[in-house]
């Protein structure tokens, strides 16, 4: 049975640079917490779901805000590299493709995407040469791969509501088979807040109007030491 490695692609966490289309919502420091505690439970559930080696693939990976994350040992930090999404999505993915395992690719924005949905993605891949967590805004929040071709990351329409779908064609063209999961949901805009688990301190309170501006400058997030 091929060997997996789940790849989580994520920004270092520098105010002004993370979650900006959060920040009317949150504020700078606000948006900044949110994406580190986003970061915080993307590693945790990785490391939960036990389904193979981990890989943190970091944009920029020298960035001063990485020597404020105490990343979990057995977890591997590499460079995303230059380029746009696409390049460093194929990139990462040829990589490990080429070193004789299957790939997951998930990234930091989607709080649902949690130990149980990361095994099913990995049981999935089991029996198909691709599996996608489609995302509610077009995107995806997961994509695992037996298979690499550069033409299923180049010229994509990234950040719109084209990219699964194109995705999708793209795959149906090479005659890949593929499985889709159920639908999950991004935090990336105000709206998106209330998708957000009902304990984070961002969540929008019961009865509060969804997507509001909210005040979180002040976040209490836990330590990825306390890891189980």
């Amino acid at each position: 049975m091929k060997s997996l490695r789940t790849v989580i692609f994520a920004k270092a966490l520098q105010p002004g640079h993370v979650k900006t289309r959060l920040i009317p919502a949150l504020g700078v420091e606000g948006a900044t917490a949110l994406a580190r505690r986003l970061l915080e439970h993307a590693i945790v559930q990785v490391l939960r779901a036990q389904i193979g080696t981990v890989e943190l693939c970091a944009t920029p990976a020298d960035a001063q805000a990485w020597r404020e994350i105490d990343i979990p040992a057995g977890v591997e930090r590499t460079d995303q590299g230059p380029g746009d999404l696409g390049a460093r999505l194929a990139r990462a993915s040829k990589r490990v493709i080429d070193d004789g395992s299957a790939v997951l690719l998930v990234g930091t924005d989607c709080p649902a995407l949690d130990a149980a949905y990361l095994r099913r993605l990995a049981e999935a891949l089991l029996e198909v040469d691709v599996v996608m967590a489609p995302a509610a805004d077009g995107g995806y929040a997961a994509l695992g791969l037996n298979r690499y071709d550069p033409h299923l990351f180049s010229d994509i329409p990234w950040s719109t509501g084209a990219v699964a779908r194109e995705t999708l064609r793209r795959i149906e063209q090479m005659q890949w088979s593929v499985r889709e999961l159920p639908v999950l949901h991004d935090i990336d805009e105000p709206a998106d807040l209330q998708w957000l688990p009902a304990d984070w301190p961002e969540a929008p309170s019961q009865g509060s109007d969804r997507g509001s501006s909210l005040d979180r400058s002040s976040v209490d997030l836990p330590a990825l030491r306390s890891i189980p």
